[in-house]
């Protein structure tokens, strides 16, 4: 995804999220003087990796332009218990009425990083890259792939529409992979081509069809071992399936080259931050 994309998906996020939760108006908001001007302090409450803010910005920033942010870390830096993130100035009544639908970025975003963070440790040393998925939240597949590479890790792609991932009805449908990939080289020639194969004697069949890129779903570490034998360089390969934070390291010893993981942003759980005007 390229800047003007990533501004449009937080253009569209920010809006339908302040729509969702102000509708007509902020009555609670409105108890507070229009001119009165407040400061607020976000607060961890568990370390995390910092991933967000632009949409944090964007949601006081659509109710006061005018509003200042001094951050104390970086977007991608890890933060501490009980840190001191940002210290906010602004009009009371945008900060009162922007609050939840800014955290609620912050806390999801910050969540796919820290979790992403861990995936990438975890295999440091070894040539495995960890990838995310299509398995995103919906409406924030944009952000959530950002966040994974604010993680350090490393996007696939976007949706069905920029690449072709060949899956087992594909290959069922075309009558096999040879035919199933010389479909997919004349329909598309301008497009990265993956398929997924289950079993080593179809690895073989992708390789002298041509694959350069093959999906191993849900192979056991013996058989992921060689089915890099097999390949030899001819093809990278990439393991799926039943991958967590015990046993990503031994799948990436196998000598893999990629290994995509659901979880990044499907099983996710909210960082926990707080945003409070001191008395």
């Amino acid at each position: 995804m390229n800047d003007s994309e990533l501004l449009r998906a937080i253009e569209a996020n920010v809006t339908a999220a302040l729509a969702e939760d102000l509708g007509p108006g902020d009555p609670t908001a409105a108890l507070i003087s229009p001119e009165r001007r407040a400061t607020a302090r976000l607060i961890t409450r568990e370390a995390a990796i910092l991933c967000g803010q632009p949409w944090f910005e964007a949601c006081f920033r659509r109710l006061d332009p005018d509003v200042i942010f001094h951050w104390r870390a970086a977007e991608g830096e890890a933060l501490t218990v009980g840190m001191e993130v940002c210290e906010i100035e602004g009009k009371a009544r945008a900060l009162l009425s922007a609050e939840r639908s800014a955290l609620n970025f912050l806390q999801t975003l910050s969540a796919v990083a820290t979790v992403t963070r861990r995936y990438v440790e975890a295999v440091a040393g070894t040539r495995a890259r960890i990838m995310d998925t299509r398995k995103t939240l919906p409406g924030l597949r944009v952000a959530q792939k950002y966040a994974v590479r604010v993680g350090g890790g490393v996007n696939q792609r976007m949706g069905l529409f920029d690449g072709i991932l060949i899956k087992e009805n594909h290959i069922a449908a075309a009558g096999g992979i040879a035919q199933v990939m010389a479909a997919a080289r004349l329909a598309a020639p301008g497009l990265s081509i993956q398929i997924e194969v289950e079993n080593l004697a179809q690895l073989e069949e992708a390789l002298a069809a041509g694959a350069t890129l093959v999906l191993l779903d849900n192979f056991r570490l013996a058989a992921l071992r060689e089915a890099v034998r097999l390949a030899a360089g001819r093809a990278e390969l990439e393991a799926s399936g039943g991958i967590n934070l015990s046993n990503v390291r031994a799948v990436a010893e196998t000598g893999v080259d990629r290994i995509s993981v659901g979880s990044l942003t499907k099983h996710i759980q909210a960082v926990d931050f707080s945003l409070r005007i001191p008395l």
